[in-house]
């Protein structure tokens, strides 16, 4: 494609600016602005520093493209800066000369209410702090415990733990089955959960919204105490590691969900896959062929990635769906109530199963 005569444009200070700020843009000098270029600009330009992810540049760019060419030329990239809405991610330098010089001009092109608040749901606001609150209680309840019987963390006989752990012989206890993520067996296990954690689940906040991130996580408590008391009924039970195995998959399931708004899916979904893969073939290695005596919940935690998964699925956010992944949501959310369906049945219907274990 040519490039466009800018020529014709009428050469005052607006036009001249807003020319250097198009060739500049324009690192392929074709005459067009694509969506790659129009990323650099805006991420490289932003003061804030906020990297704004790739699928809201391409609504963005595709709001601007009045024609439909998929590529912007001149007017419609200065029709672009000059919007209300979108001024804030140009950078200073842009902004402050348009409110300076240009007046505001009508647009003939109406801008959807959904397109604009896409924008600002990529924010921090609010703040991403369920992971943080999580993390605070198990630290007190930690402490608690150390504090009013030292070492008792490391048999989980404290105070708070008589009350959380989840026993196999006080099952009837149903509030066991959550609150066991409350209970830590000496400082590493606590130390590696709230560290993996948070930095697995600030960054889901951060785009998914803390409520559906605590699903996922409470999800995977449930999953993984459900699992462990079918498959291992004499085990008692500590640790957020259901949650936080539920964490893991959760990025897997939004990276399935998001395949063509992220950069490099399979590079995400192979990264989580060997990370859980590994922990678990190690610990079913050392328990099951080397007969090592390990406290490790195997079932727990495998019973938290599933549950992260499924639950990922079909409530973490799915920023464009394709017809594809609404037959995996629907597959996820019918495969998910099926596996706790059986779970809890097996609990509540098979009380023989549990009392000869002891």
């Amino acid at each position: 494609m040519p490039r466009q005569n800018l020529d014709e444009v009428p050469l005052n200070d607006f036009n001249s600016h807003y020319r250097h700020i198009f060739d500049t843009v324009d690192t392929n000098n074709d005459g067009y602005i694509c969506v790659w270029e129009l990323e650099d600009f805006i991420n490289s330009s932003n003061e804030e520093a906020n990297i704004v992810p790739r699928h809201v540049v391409k609504k963005i760019h595709k709001m601007a493209d009045d024609n439909g060419d998929k590529k912007l030329d001149y007017r419609e990239f200065v029709n672009m800066l000059e919007h209300p809405d979108l001024q804030h991610l140009f950078g200073q330098y842009v902004t402050s000369y348009v409110n300076f010089i240009v007046p505001r001009q009508k647009r003939a092109a109406v801008y959807g209410v959904e397109d604009r608040q896409l924008i600002d749901e990529y924010t921090c606001c609010p703040p991403p702090v369920f992971m943080f609150l999580i993390s605070i209680l198990e630290v007190a309840f930690h402490l608690t415990d150390e504090i009013t019987e030292k070492n008792s963390t490391l048999s989980g006989s404290g105070v708070t733990a008589q009350i959380f752990i989840y026993d196999p012989q006080r099952r009837h206890e149903v509030w066991r089955y959550l609150t066991y993520m409350f209970v830590h067996i000496g400082y590493t296990h606590l130390l590696v959960n709230l560290a993996v954690q948070l930095v697995l689940g600030v960054p889901l906040e951060m785009v998914h919204k803390g409520w559906r991130v605590l699903v996922v996580y409470f999800a995977g408590v449930l999953a993984g105490s459900l699992a462990n008391s079918i498959t291992d009924p004499r085990c008692r039970l500590a640790g957020a590691s259901g949650g936080v195995y539920a964490l893991l998959t959760a990025h897997i399931a939004c990276a399935i969900m998001n395949w063509s708004e992220m950069m490099f899916p399979y590079v995400q979904i192979t990264v989580y896959i060997v990370i859980v893969a590994c922990d678990l073939g190690q610990s079913i290695y050392d328990r099951y062929f080397l007969k090592v005596q390990s406290p490790v919940g195997i079932a727990a935690h495998l019973g938290g990635a599933i549950a992260g998964l499924l639950v990922g699925i079909y409530i973490l956010r799915n920023l464009q769906q394709t017809k594809t992944e609404k037959y995996i949501w629907w597959v996820a959310l019918v495969l998910y109530i099926l596996l706790m369906g059986a779970a809890i049945v097996i609990n509540i219907a098979w009380p023989g199963y549990f009392a000869g274990a002891f």
